[in-house]
């Protein structure tokens, strides 16, 4: 009898064209993702208008849809664990399509926030599963650039709100731009086909065939034998308990670091992306200006975010993105000042890598710190915890534009929680994590440490 090991298996596997349709499924869900999320600010000045809502009101409708991210993503994140995850994926992408299409049907602000609440839990559960998906497929040599190149999508999506905001929204008013998001329901049925489920959730459920088929994808010299035994390791069990594992095996301290980090860095995100256009067009810019701030904020989040994963795939990711918080503080602190409009480009581009970006970045490395078996678990609470961040900056930044103060103070404010975000992550202790584990695990011979 063959024990094999579908943890390893994964790890060691050559990059094929099984890796390739798991990214391309992942990133076009990502796509969506992104872009139900960032058409609020891009047609935020436009509904503001059309609905006579002032700042502070705005920043409430927009924080309905991150307070339902918040509790999808820690729903969802640990449903998934018990349900699998393509079948938790598939109910995340009606969620956030439909309630998203359903927002433009409103002219109430109340109902608007209603239904961009139930948007938000969509938009906040298919997170931590695509990335623990992408995560537990990678190979190990290669992981965080998968990972945020798959997760760079989200800033793409961002792209495509802005650009499409720029051509429909004077044309056809702001509610096109909320219709088109209906669109990712078509996505459901082929992802389902196409979408491999989780290993250790097939390994519970003792669906040897389809762990089979997947092994035999990952590695093409395998061949299914009838005694063959697939085992992982026993930290990457899943037990009906998986919320406490987070705290288990000193890794307590690391998860309420992740908690903070998270929390800062998606304050600095949504703050950007809902109040950067109104910020722009406050300090003069015309509205067409002020949308092409958002697209240079999200191609720079692309390349923040891919060059941010090639980077801790040759250097330690916990360095990597503590340089990248401390680039966030730098360059949101100069959006404030006045500059050429070339070198406030860059500085935009600049923000955008060092905070969609970097978020993305910490995605991939809360997805290797714990275990395959609570991946989903861990990933889903940190983002539901940072959510809170996220909830808070809209409003609080919309507070301080109702207050009309210096262009500086607003960014400084945003600039001041990437401060925060970078003692946390350098205070996370790595050698707690499942990779380094596993590593230390691979080079002595032996199994990795940790029981779950």
């Amino acid at each position: 009898m063959r024990k094999i090991n579908v943890h390893a298996l994964a790890d060691e596997a050559r990059f094929s064209g099984f890796h390739l349709r798991v990214l391309a499924i992942c990133a076009l869900i990502i796509i969506f993702d992104g872009y139900d999320l960032a058409v609020v600010g891009a047609a935020l000045p436009s509904i503001m208008k059309d609905l006579h809502v002032d700042p502070t009101h705005a920043g409430f409708m927009v924080s309905s849809a991150l307070f339902g991210m918040m509790f999808g993503a820690i729903v969802f994140g640990t449903v998934a664990d018990r349900i699998g995850r393509r079948w938790t994926i598939a109910i995340c992408i009606l969620l956030f399509s439909l309630f998203t299409a359903a927002a433009g049907l409103t002219r109430d602000p109340l109902v608007f926030g209603i239904a961009r609440f139930f948007a938000g839990v969509g938009i906040g559960g298919v997170m931590p599963n695509v990335v623990a998906q992408m995560t537990e497929y990678s190979p190990r040599r290669m992981r965080a650039t998968l990972v945020t190149l798959m997760f760079s999508g989200y800033a793409v999506g961002g792209i495509v709100a802005a650009v499409l905001g720029k051509g429909l929204i004077e044309t056809y008013g702001w509610q096109s731009v909320f219709f088109a998001a209906a669109l990712p329901v078509v996505l459901i049925p082929p992802m389902l086909r196409l979408m491999p489920e989780s290993m250790p959730f097939l390994l519970g459920k003792d669906r040897v065939d389809e762990l089979k088929s997947i092994a035999a994808r990952l590695d093409p010299d395998y061949r299914p034998q009838g005694g063959d035994e697939f085992v992982v390791p026993r930290e990457d069990k899943a037990d009906s308990a998986p919320i406490r594992h987070l705290f288990a095996e000193g890794r307590g301290f690391s998860t309420v670091m992740f908690w903070v980090a998270f929390f800062m860095c998606l304050f600095m995100v949504y703050a950007l992306s809902s109040w950067l256009t109104k910020l722009m067009a406050n300090a003069g810019y015309s509205l067409g200006s002020a949308l092409t701030f958002v697209l240079v904020l999200n191609v720079g989040a692309i390349a923040g975010s891919v060059g941010g994963g090639w980077l801790a795939d040759r250097f330690h990711i916990k360095h990597v993105l503590a340089g990248m918080y401390a680039l966030a503080a730098v360059s949101i602190t100069l959006l404030g000042f006045r500059m050429p409009t070339a070198a406030l480009y860059v500085l935009v581009a600049l923000a955008g890598a060092s905070t969609i970006g970097t978020q993305i970045v910490a995605n991939a490395y809360t997805g290797q710190f714990y275990p395959m078996a609570v991946r989903s678990t861990g990933l889903g609470w940190a983002l539901g915890i940072g959510r809170s961040g996220a909830i808070i900056a809209p409003i609080l930044i919309g507070v301080l534009v109702g207050m009309n103060l210096p262009l500086q103070q607003n960014f400084v404010a945003i600039a001041v929680p990437a401060l925060i975000g970078m003692i946390a992550v350098l205070l996370i202790d790595h050698d707690k994590s499942a990779s380094h584990r596993a590593r230390a695990a691979h080079r002595s011979g032996k199994p990795a440490l940790g029981q779950i």
